[in-house]
């Protein structure tokens, strides 16, 4: 009796052991995913604050909230179930899918560029606070349209770094993934958002080296905004460039690929101890100028080609 009792803890144990095991390797797994995704994470989070410009003060972290539980909507409840099933069903879908979305954020990319060299009018608009409730309404919607794209990426990017795990497992990383993001993203979000309240509060104490840091926040947050957009737009060049490099060599193009790698080799052998970095640094800027030619040729065809005029837009013009 107690030889069973022994054998039956142990095996209980063994069992511990395992899901302890499989916990630590679903945590590792999402952990992979959501690196493959930080590109289009880094842009979500420069996105967002965009949305709350013109809101009131205590009506910005509602507004937030509103936007990160739409966000999760979007990712558990529409975007997962179809990826899961095209992954089970048709999973040779995925990588023409992906390139798809890597293809979008290279124009993304692409487009901001093209924004900065040459700037268009943007028409004057009310601020939210000024608009009553429906305005608050159609902007929280607007955000969360905008990242339902944004999180279709991160999702897909992040299943393709666990297409080889069994279906559940996939399920598992994908929502731990998806809610990690959501809290991350929109926590960095709120926190951007408010810390220029943070800082005026600060500027209000006693110490003169509280009042200073106060003072810092609230000159530093619009550098922070801009650096935020300049990384986003480097990344998404990077991240969507990557997609193409590796889709293209998996549907049997195998050019661009080679070329990168050839170049990671050889910057590998004259760095010596630097060449991993290097290394990741050459895929990187390889991968980046991949985006910014594919990004170029879809912003040139969006935008250069003679396409023609919107009825609006001829309108506004006379």
């Amino acid at each position: 009796m107690s030889g069973g009792l022994v054998a039956l803890l142990d095996d209980v144990a063994t069992m511990a052991k395992l899901a302890a095991a499989s916990v630590d390797d679903i945590g590792a797994a999402a952990g992979r995913a959501s690196a493959k995704a930080a590109g289009v994470v880094v842009d979500d989070t420069a996105v967002t604050p965009r949305y709350l410009i013109g809101f009131k003060a205590d009506r910005e972290l509602p507004a937030i909230k509103r936007i990160a539980l739409g966000s999760l909507r979007n990712k558990l409840l529409f975007i997962l179930p179809a990826i899961l099933l095209l992954s089970q069903f048709l999973p040779w879908l995925l990588t023409p899918i992906l390139m798809l979305g890597g293809a979008f954020l290279c124009y993304e990319g692409a487009e901001k560029i093209w924004e900065k060299i040459h700037p268009h009018e943007e028409a004057e608009t009310t601020p939210a606070v000024l608009q009553g409730p429906e305005a608050e309404d159609q902007m929280v919607s607007s955000a969360i349209r905008t990242d339902f794209i944004l999180s279709a990426e991160i999702m897909v990017i992040s299943l393709n770094e666990v297409a080889a795990e069994s279906f559940w497992s996939r399920a598992v990383i994908l929502i731990v993934v998806a809610i990690g993001i959501t809290i991350g993203v929109y926590g960095v979000v709120a926190l951007i958002v408010k810390m220029d309240d943070i800082g005026l509060h600060l500027t209000k104490n006693k110490s003169g080296a509280v009042q200073k840091l106060g003072r810092l926040l609230v000159s530093g947050m619009p550098k922070v905004l801009t650096a935020l957009s300049v990384i986003g737009t480097a990344a998404m060049l990077w991240v969507g460039g990557h997609i193409l490099l590796l889709g293209f060599d998996t549907l049997g193009w195998h050019g661009p690929y080679a070329l990168v790698h050839h170049a990671e080799e050889v910057v590998g052998h004259a760095a010596g101890a630097a060449a991993p970095a290097l290394k990741w640094l050459t895929n990187t800027v390889g991968s980046a100028i991949l985006g910014l030619i594919v990004g170029a040729v879809i912003v040139a065809i969006m935008h250069v080609l003679p396409w023609p005029k919107k009825k609006h837009e001829a309108g506004a013009a006379h």
